[in-house]
C-alpha cells in the first residue's frame, strides 16, 4: 500500500479517470440529445430525402419525355390530317 504523496497523487490521478468517463458520458449524451432535437427540428420542415427526390426527379424526367414524344406524335397526326382531302 502506498503512503504519503505517492498515495495522493495515485489518488489524485483516479480521480482525474473517473471525471475523464464521467466527461466522456455526458459529451455522449449531449451529442445524442443534440442529433434527436435536430432531426426533429428537420422533420418539422418538411425537407425531402435525397433518395425521395432523386426518384421523383427520375419520374419529372421519364413523363417530359413522354410528353415530348407524345406532342410528336399529335403534330404528325396533325399534318396527316391537314394534308388529306376533304
Amino acid at each position: 500500500m502506498s503512503t504519503g504523496p505517492n498515495r495522493i497523487l495515485d489518488d489524485f490521478a483516479k480521480l482525474m479517470t473517473d471525471a475523464a468517463g464521467a466527461a466522456q458520458g455526458v459529451r455522449k449524451e449531449l451529442e445524442t440529445a443534440f442529433h434527436a432535437q435536430a432531426e426533429r427540428w428537420l422533420n418539422n420542415m418538411d425537407l425531402v430525402k435525397r433518395e425521395e427526390f432523386d426518384v421523383v426527379r427520375e419520374m419529372a424526367l421519364k413523363a417530359r419525355e413522354e410528353n415530348d414524344a407524345l406532342q410528336k406524335r399529335i403534330e404528325a397526326l396533325e399534318a396527316q390530317l391537314s394534308t388529306q382531302p376533304k
